[in-house]
């Protein structure tokens, strides 16, 4: 396993091990003594699994009195994931960082609690994973506009498909 770091503090980039032959491959997708010796600690609560067509874009979101660190995986498909430095007293607030997470690279991607998370579908379908260190709690829940111009987040799309929640969030400098 290798773990890059990130611009944003704690926010990991994770390339499992994955072997691969003539049958197709094979990958741990969490292994909580590898994962802890890598410092990811948190115990994790809640899973959750979201599949969504091309040009769907989730989020960001986040808790706001019971942040989750998630860890985030693709299963099927490709997406463009973003992560959001929501704290005011953060050097880094309001930056971001993107990757692409598939299910060809195999990447994951570590966010702990306290960032916004989105991710945008590049593929047809894709299937989303991530593992939380709290529950969801709906009433709790938060959010940052996907276009917020003080962010400027380079989506892949400009016009992508959001819930009516979604397109409802405030700027950024609106949660301070």
């Amino acid at each position: 396993m290798k773990i890059t770091s990130t611009a944003l503090p704690g926010v990991l980039i994770i390339e499992p091990k994955v072997f691969i032959d003539a049958r197709g491959f094979f990958l741990e997708t969490y292994h909580s003594e590898r994962y802890a010796s890598a410092g990811l600690r948190e115990p994790f609560v809640q899973d959750n699994h979201s599949r969504s067509q091309r040009g769907v874009l989730r989020g960001l979101h986040f808790q706001r009195t019971r942040p989750q660190g998630k860890l985030i995986s693709v299963s099927r498909g490709s997406v463009f994931d973003v992560i959001v430095d929501i704290n005011p007293q953060s050097a880094t607030f309001g930056e971001y960082v993107a990757l692409e997470l598939n299910d060809e690279n195999h990447l994951q991607m570590w966010i702990p609690a306290g960032y916004a998370h989105g991710f945008c579908v590049l593929s047809d379908v894709a299937d989303l994973h991530y593992k939380c260190t709290d529950f969801y709690d709906p009433e709790d829940e938060g959010g940052l506009i996907w276009n917020d111009p003080d962010v400027n987040i380079a989506w892949p799309s400009d016009s992508p498909l959001l819930s009516l929640k979604d397109q409802q969030l405030p700027r950024l400098r609106e949660l301070k």
